[in-house]
């Protein structure tokens, strides 16, 4: 059996919320009255939650604003304790929450590495190994001896990350640093925590991007209202927080008329994103290569289209499509994987997502869709206004006297 370093036990959080004020009595004693009189209300942030992480495993957790996703990383930190239950940890911890909130503001940033490291248990001369890959990955090497009080958030952040991500944890926590810092600080914070999954550290990542949480957990729960909702596979555990935030009011896409329609003859399955060597991955280089992949179900034979669809992350616009076609093959159900292979990706730095449909040939509308669940981060030295980057060769020739009089 396969050893576990994270272990939640039936965990409840309580927390006492003030009383609501109301019309208070004048003087001494009526405000004396008022106090006896007024009592705590409780919220549970959390109820009875129980799960396991084994040794090397990530898990993500996903859920809606307020779910208390958050408040089980505090616990998991150490930050809080629970109300209810037990937390075990086995190994070294580092937690990504609220990166830099552990820094002494008087501090140096060289101070505080030093500061961050003893307090994780690593001796000086382990730290001081790994203190030029800290400044090297910040970018704040010509300030770490300047107290980080005098750091931009955006240095602070990025000191941070580096720190815990630098010091080789047994387990370490991640809480929504991906929202944070430029796209380029994004993806790099992507790339250290996928080398980290692949020394086989055990990870807890909580983030609103479903495409990362989707790649980089082998297992995923969702927490709603406190509660432990659902647990299992990412894919099936993204699919049902998808379904409880569409199915509130408007229905998603794949839910939509959900009892009146047949079975979709073709499903997708997954979209994911590789290097070149079929190498898995989140983040991109801008004018290089890159393969999107789309893996099908079909449970009966069908020819069909698949369109791959790019858009701004933030606006939603549409910026370019791809459609291939499949044919039927065979005469039984069936796994399929679409490659749409980029020899250059033309997008600029930045973040993207990524979605897909499939609309079987003389349908009028697609039978499949994915969207919200993959994130192209962009990265790369080049500088655009736009959207995408044109690759392009600038020509000079000096024009014969005579040629140049007629231009001019």
């Amino acid at each position: 059996m396969d050893s576990v370093d994270v272990r939640c036990e039936r965990v409840s959080k309580r927390y006492r919320m003030p009383p609501r004020r109301e019309a208070r009595r004048g003087g001494v004693l009526g405000r004396a009255a008022d106090a006896l009189w007024q009592t705590s209300e409780d919220f549970w942030a959390l109820r009875d939650v129980s799960f396991e992480v084994a040794r090397g495993e990530t898990l993500g957790i996903v859920g809606r604003n307020g779910a208390g996703k958050s408040t089980l990383l505090k616990l998991l930190g150490g930050i809080t304790v629970p109300t209810e239950g037990q937390l075990t940890i086995v190994g070294r911890l580092s937690a990504l929450i609220e990166v830099g909130s552990g820094f002494h503001p008087e501090l140096t940033g060289r101070e505080n590495v030093f500061l961050s490291g003893a307090i994780l248990g690593m001796r000086r001369r382990d730290i001081s190994a790994r203190l030029d890959s800290i400044a090297d990955f910040s970018g704040v090497g010509a300030f770490l001896d300047t107290p980080v009080k005098y750091y931009s958030s955006g240095m602070y952040v990025r000191l941070g990350f580096a720190i815990a991500a630098h010091l080789e944890p047994d387990v370490l926590l991640v809480d929504e640093v991906l929202a944070v810092g430029d796209s380029e600080f994004q993806a790099r914070c992507l790339q250290r925590i996928q080398e980290l999954k692949r020394r086989g550290t055990t990870m807890v990542v909580v983030s609103h991007d479903l495409g990362a949480v989707e790649q980089l957990s082998d297992r995923a729960i969702l927490i709603d209202a406190g509660t432990l909702a659902a647990t299992g596979s990412p894919q099936d555990v993204i699919s049902r927080y998808q379904r409880l935030v569409n199915g509130a009011g408007a229905l998603s896409h794949e839910d939509d008329d959900v009892r009146t329609r047949p079975p979709a003859p073709i499903r997708i399955e997954t979209l994911t994103l590789h290097a070149q060597d079929g190498a898995p991955v989140l983040t991109a280089v801008a004018e290089r290569p890159l393969i999107a992949r789309i893996l099908l179900v079909a449970d009966s034979p069908v020819a069909a289209s698949v369109t791959l669809s790019f858009y701004e992350f933030e606006a939603g616009t549409l910026l370019a499509e791809c459609t291939g076609t499949i044919q039927p093959a065979g005469s039984a159900s069936a796994r399929l994987q679409m490659d749409f292979v980029l020899p250059e990706l033309l997008l600029a730095p930045g973040v993207y997502t990524l979605g897909a449909t499939v609309t079987p040939a003389g349908a009028g509308r697609p039978v499949a869709w994915r969207f919200g669940r993959t994130t192209l981060y962009v990265q790369g030295s080049a500088v655009s206004r736009g959207v995408f980057v044109q690759p392009f060769q600038c020509h000079t020739a000096v024009l014969p006297p005579a040629l140049a009089v007629s231009l001019s």
